[in-house]
This record gives structure tokens, sequence and C-alpha cells, in this order.
């Protein structure tokens, strides 16, 4: 019988991936809220429990000439904190520090499971690992396909709750995001953007079978 991921204890140290910045000593709830445009790109705003504007996503409107998604993550104050890219014709999503496309600014890389992968694992690989074995994974905490965990590399050790919120033709589609003391809360905003956009455009998705 296989072990059920457990919350871990807070890491000694910051974990940052994007910023020491977004790295704090407590755990930190975040809203994530998509706002459909009508331009035909998706942007959200993500909110702490004050309704503070903690981040925006913004994507470009893609067209035939340029079909490939992208999504900008900016702060408060409208800097461009990372570029998200996907891959064309594959569910894998890139991350650039700002506005950057160059290899040498790669963050990180999300992935999609593989068919025959049982459990629907999505692996997250930081820019520095050469390995396949994956430094971060999302994972489906029910059957139900509502919530997701987000662990260390394949360990059980639990760092941010993901809960996609049910939502009818007169709410928004939210997001409520935990993240754990002293985890990149800009680095798992990032990665639920991704999950989003999956769950979106997937309708035989592992995720929301």
């Amino acid at each position: 019988m296989s072990k059920s991921p457990t919350s871990s204890s807070s890491p000694p140290s910051a974990t940052a991936i994007i910023n020491h910045q977004y790295c704090v000593p407590h755990e930190v709830d975040l809203i994530i809220t998509k706002q459909v445009t009508f331009g035909g790109d998706d942007n959200f705003t993500v909110t702490d429990i004050n309704k503070n504007v903690v981040f925006t996503v913004m994507g470009p409107l893609a067209t035939f000439v340029m079909p490939r998604k992208e999504r900008f993550l900016r702060d408060a104050r409208g800097n461009t904190v990372l570029r998200l890219r996907k891959a064309i014709g594959d569910d894998i999503w890139k991350a650039y520090r700002g506005e950057s496309t160059e290899q040498r600014d790669l963050i990180l890389s999300r992935r999609q499971p593989p068919p025959f992968q049982l459990k629907a694992n999505m692996g997250v690989f930081l820019a520095n690992n050469t390995t396949q074995v994956c430094d971060f994974k999302i994972l489906k905490e029910n059957s139900f396909g509502q919530s997701w965990l987000v662990c260390i590399g394949e360990s059980d050790n639990v760092v941010a709750q993901i809960t996609h919120e049910v939502f009818t033709w007169f709410s928004r589609k939210k997001f409520l995001v935990k993240v754990y003391p002293n985890i990149d809360y800009a680095f798992i905003v990032a990665l639920t953007v991704t999950l989003e956009y999956h769950l979106s455009h997937s309708d035989l998705a592992k995720f929301s079978s």
C-alpha cells in the first residue's frame, strides 16, 4: 500500500525558485481568479486573504502567426517577474526570468505525465536538472480532481496545496492556494497557472477525469 502525501515541516532555509523575496517564514494563502477576456486569452489576478493584489498574469493574443501560448507573471507594481511559455503541440511549459526566452534565463520546465504513468503526476524540473528525476511534482489529491498537492521530488513532502473552487456561469474560476512556510509562492502561482491551462484545454486529461 502506497504512502499518502504528508505535510512537510517547513524547510530549514528559504526554498527560493524565483526569488528570495517570495519566501516567508509563515504560510501564505492566495486566491487566483481567472478573468476571461474578449481578446481570446485568459488573465488572472492573484490576491491575498485581505484582497490585496499580489500578482497579475497576462497573456498576449494568440494568432495563426503566433499560436504559442505565453503568460507573463507580474508583481503588484507591474514588473514582469517571469515569462511562461507553452511548447507547441505539447503540454510542456517553461518559465524564464523576466521577459526573456534565452536558455540562460530558464528557471524551470513543467512537463506532462507520460501516457503509461498510472498516477497523473506532473513533473517540475529546475533548469540545472539534467536527470529524469523531477525536483517537484504536482499530484492529484483526490479522485474528484478538485485538489492537488505540490511535493518535493519523488517524496511525499508537501510544500503547497491547490484547490480548484467549483464555479458557475455566474462566478469566475478560482484557485485557492496554500503555500507552506519558506516556499517560494511566486513559483507555486506559476505552477497553478499552467495547471489551469491543462484543465481547461484537455477534455480527456487524467487530471480532470
